[in-house]
This record gives C-alpha cells, structure tokens and sequence, in this order.
C-alpha cells in the first residue's frame, strides 16, 4: 500500500485498521471529521510550541528535568542520535498524560511508582512555564484540551482493534487495549519545534526509528518562515516519511483538519503481532529559516500493565531500548 488509509471518526471499523496497521499495510491511519475544536486548538499550541522554544535560556533551564533523563519538560541538545551526536536540531516539549485519567495527576500517582523507583522517565511529573507571558497565555489549558481530543480519538481505534483481537486471538481480554489506554499514567505528549537552519540542510529532522507505544496520535505539522506561518511546507521533499512493509519509503502528508495514527511495537506485543510497527523518519528541509512544530502522543501501557505473556510495558520498555542501544 502506498497511501495512507483515510477515514472519517464516524466510520473507523475493524477492516480499516487491518488496511492501515496490518500485515501488508503502510502502518498509518489518517482520520478526518474531527470535532470542530481540533483546528483552532492545533493551531494555537503549535504556534506557542514556537514562543516557547524562543524562552530566555535561563526559563527554559527552570523547565528541564534531569531526573527524568530530559523526558519531562524542555529538552535541546541531549539526546544522542544514531552517529554519536547531539541533537541539537530539535527542541521538546513533553508532558505526561496522566490527567486524562484524573485531572487532579501531573504523573503517575505514588502507587503507580512503587518498584519502578529506577523510572524516572516514565513516573516524574510535569513542568509548566509561567504564563505570564501573553503569547503563552492558557498554554497548559491549551495543551491539555488538544491531548485530550487526541486521547479520545485514540481509544475508538483502541477499541476497534480489541473486537479485532477477540476474534482472532485465543484468551485475549475483552476491551484490553482500550481500557490499558484509558488508564494509563505513562502515556506522553511531545510537542515538537524543529529548529529553523542557517543554511540548507540534507540532515534528517529525525532518524529512523519505531515508536514503542502502541499508538501514536499526530497531528499535521506547522510550517514558519521566522516569525511568519505557512499555509504549507516550503519545501516539497521536507516532512513525514514511512518505510512500509516491503521496504519502500513513502512520504505522508497530513491534511491540517486531520489527525494521523501510526503503529507502534508495543501494539505488536498487545496484539499478538496482528499489528505491525511502523518504521518513520522526518526529512529536513532545504530551506534555510524553516522551522517546523508538531504534537505527537504516545499511548502506551502503565508501567505495570502486561503487553504479552511474560513482559509488564516496563519490562517490554527496557528490551526495546536495550535493543535499540547496543
């Protein structure tokens, strides 16, 4: 398959998402008719994802957290790529999903935390800047409300693939997925700014890689040239790219009204390998100038919660990056 599947909210079934997520598929899923808060919450956090990328470096310093290995909060610069570098070509913003679960939760409660003292990445809660700003003003409110779409979204696909499950897999628990989902206190937003380059760049945004969620919400990106928004990419060759089942690389363009889902391997696991994760990468520009923002959430398991027979989403966790570290 060399296009995404497209389908609208109304209309996701099981037979879409064996076409979107299967065997022979590309792995990505895009859905249209979202409800009609979507665009202007998308547009509004991705424009602040810029505001905030351009703090003073000591606000941005208040917004780290080391503790959380640079996966809570503002992180620039430390994460290492594939070749031994430092990224230094994008900055995060991450925020942990626990209050869709209970707004009350900035992170996983104290009894989600006990025996995963070593998972800080997962368990630390969040860091919010100031808003005393007015172009950061309701940032969090803002945040939270397009998560929240994105979350809900999520749980009808979830819910589709575990009627999927029940009939073709032996013992699987009715309604796992969606409910693992929905209960979760690890599951994680990334809001994304690539930074903008001084000259033209072949450098890849983002490498190659699986999440290991097992789905990933995405919304279309947005495009500025300084301080001006895009209608569009500015550079035709720059964005999204899925390696699919045969090895092929595609690009994927996601319309701005709509939300993209991508496979990923912790669904595998859930799924008895029904599901397959899919490879992607993020494709710099040739433009100089061009920044680019995004919102990513990863729907992933609690720490505790089981992904195959023998493996909690913790366990499964430390293999794949073990893996993915050698």
């Amino acid at each position: 398959m060399s296009s995404p599947v497209v389908v609208s909210i109304n209309d996701i079934s099981q037979e879409n998402l064996v076409d979107a997520f299967g065997e022979n598929s590309l792995g990505i899923l895009v859905v249209k008719d979202l409800p009609q808060e979507y665009q202007k919450l998308r547009k509004t956090v991705l424009t602040q994802a810029s505001y905030l990328a351009n703090l003073e470096e000591k606000y941005l310093k208040e917004l780290e957290c080391p503790d959380g290995f640079y996966l809570t909060g503002w992180s620039l610069g430390k994460e290492t790529l594939a070749n031994g570098v430092l990224d230094k070509l994008k900055g995060s913003f991450y925020i942990n999903c626990s209050f869709f679960k209970d707004p009350t939760l900035e992170g996983p409660p104290v009894e989600d935390c006990k025996g995963y003292e070593n998972y800080k990445a997962y368990t630390t809660w969040n860091k919010w800047p100031k808003e005393d700003q007015e172009n950061l003003k309701n940032f969090q409110n803002n945040c939270k409300a397009l998560i929240t779409l994105m979350i809900e979204v999520s749980l009808k696909i979830c819910a589709k693939i575990d009627l999927y499950c029940e009939k073709h897999l032996k013992n699987y628990e009715s309604g796992y997925l969606e409910s693992v989902i929905k209960e979760s206190t690890t599951s994680k937003a990334r809001l994304l700014h690539y930074l903008p380059s001084s000259a033209p760049s072949n450098s890849d945004w983002c490498g190659l890689h699986c999440d290991h969620s097992c789905i990933t919400a995405l919304t279309s990106a947005l495009f500025f040239d300084g301080d001006k928004e895009l209608s569009s990419s500015p550079d035709p060759n720059a964005g999204l790219y899925i390696q699919d089942r045969q090895g092929k690389v595609v690009k994927v363009n996601i319309p701005p009204d709509c939300l993209a889902f991508q496979s990923g391997s912790a669904l595998e696991e859930v799924s008895g390998h029904q599901f397959k994760a899919v490879p992607h990468y993020v494709q710099g520009t040739q433009l100089p100038g061009i920044s680019r923002n995004t919102l990513a959430v990863f729907l992933q398991p609690s720490l505790h919660a089981q992904v195959n027979q023998t493996e909690t989403f913790a366990e499964f966790a430390d293999r794949i990056l073990k893996e993915n570290h050698r």
